[in-house]
């Protein structure tokens, strides 16, 4: 990865490009730290602090935003309303027949569908203000909560918040356009590395306590940690490879086909989207929590206890929601019968099996396989770090999600310079 950047930094063109990437990071950077009026900071701070280790759907958020969210500056809402957009209309996409046309029509109909994505996002945004400040104003942080200066205050910070969020999407188009790509990834990425220091500081703080347990905590938290960097990066390449065979055949006096191929299947082929859905759907109970108090000893309060990250019924409803998301999300990415189609109309196949029914069968087998596989590796990796954390009291419940975030946009972002090198370096058709 190292020796990339470094190939890359001798081309002129991707040096400006990687410059100007770094630029907006910064704007996005000093972004996140302007404060949004009519907010009283230390109501604030103290309101998250007791929010944070119950697992909701805000902890969530806040690591998406790079910490932005607990603080809520301008860029609290930072990637998240983008993101959520892409998976509705992705959705969407497969259920409604004209977004489905115009996923189809090629550049000009993806343009379409970014520019439904965005306004779509900007509704979002727009929302999740609104339920952001009422959540807020729950907890005492709005300044001004009666007559006039209420209504005024509540337009500003809604405003404030899905600009922010408006601008986010801006900054990442920017980095698609003049940047190395990969925008609002690379947003994502720079959010999640942001916390990293914070995190070292912690554990550094940790080991200056003397304490024995932290003594011996620290240094396998840190070898854990990148026992899992490994892992994911070798999941992440990982990949099964089903071969094709394509028939020759006589056109005029040259002869076509005959070569050998493969289709490459990831592992991880759905990233962490599946992670995305299972978190928000097993943390709606725990942020219900904050706005219905339940009595103590009711069924509600309990039925509530079973969501907390550190309850065992918590890590297996998460575990079961990610296998079936990542079943749901591969179904409507391949579909094995128009893949037998296409293979049968090229006079491709698959040595051994017969075209038509019998090749989707195939494919689909070997897609419910590799499905499982990366399901179960999606599950590891989101629960482990929640069960660190029940056996040792050490908050890294989201530790899981950002390594395989971080590590994903990395490797992508890798692959994207090294494509780029290969188009300024490629031979001339003289040599």
């Amino acid at each position: 990865m190292i020796e990339t950047f470094r190939n890359a930094w001798k081309i002129p063109d991707l040096r400006k490009k990687l410059i100007f990437t770094f630029f907006i990071i910064v704007i996005y950077r000093v972004g996140g730290t302007v404060p949004v009026p009519f907010l009283d900071s230390a109501a604030l701070k103290s309101w998250f602090e007791q929010s944070e280790n119950t697992g909701n759907f805000f902890s969530y958020l806040n690591v998406l935003s790079g910490g932005n969210f607990s603080k809520a500056t301008l860029l609290a809402l930072s990637v998240s309303p983008y993101i959520n957009a892409q998976i509705i209309i992705q959705l969407l996409t497969y259920a409604l027949p004209p977004l489905e046309r115009l996923a189809h029509e090629g550049p000009e109909g993806r343009k379409k569908l970014d520019k439904i994505t965005k306004y779509f996002a900007l509704l979002i945004a727009i929302f999740q203000g609104w339920a952001y400040y009422l959540t807020l104003s729950k907890a005492g942080a709005v300044v001004y909560t009666d007559g006039f200066a209420k209504v005024f205050a509540e337009i500003v910070i809604i405003a404030c918040f899905t600009a922010g969020a408006s601008m986010t999407i801006w900054l990442g188009e920017e980095i698609n356009a003049k940047g190395i790509g990969n925008g609002i990834s690379m947003l994502l990425f720079a959010g999640i590395i942001a916390r990293g220091p914070a995190a070292v500081i912690g554990l550094v703080q940790l080991m200056q306590t003397g304490n024995a347990k932290n003594m011996i905590l620290v240094p396998i938290i840190i070898i854990v940690f990148v026992l899992m960097i490994a892992f994911i990066i070798f999941m992440n390449e990982a990949e099964r490879r089903i071969p094709i065979q394509y028939a020759k055949r006589v056109v005029g006096r040259k002869q076509y086909g005959g070569q050998n191929t493969f289709i490459p299947v990831k592992i991880a082929m759905s990233g962490v989207l599946p992670i995305i859905f299972a978190m928000a759907f097993v943390s709606l109970p725990s942020t219900l929590e904050m706005f219905i108090k339940p009595n103590p000893g009711s069924f509600y309060d309990k039925f509530l206890s079973w969501f907390r990250y550190t309850h065992p019924v918590y890590a297996i409803i998460y575990f079961l929601l990610i296998i079936g998301f990542n079943y749901f999300y591969v179904s409507m990415q391949y579909n094995p019968v128009e893949i037998a189609n296409n293979l049968r109309q090229n006079n491709g196949g698959i040595p051994g099996i017969r075209p038509g029914k019998p090749t989707s069968d195939y494919i689909k087998r070997i897609l419910g396989k590799i499905t499982l596989v990366g399901a179960i590796f999606l599950g590891v990796i989101a629960i482990f770090p929640i069960i660190f954390t029940a056996i040792t009291k050490m908050n890294i419940a989201m530790g899981g999600t950002s390594i395989l975030i971080v590590v994903a946009v990395a490797l992508e972002t890798v692959r994207t310079m090294e494509s780029q090198m290969m188009m300024r370096h490629h031979k001339g058709f003289l040599e």
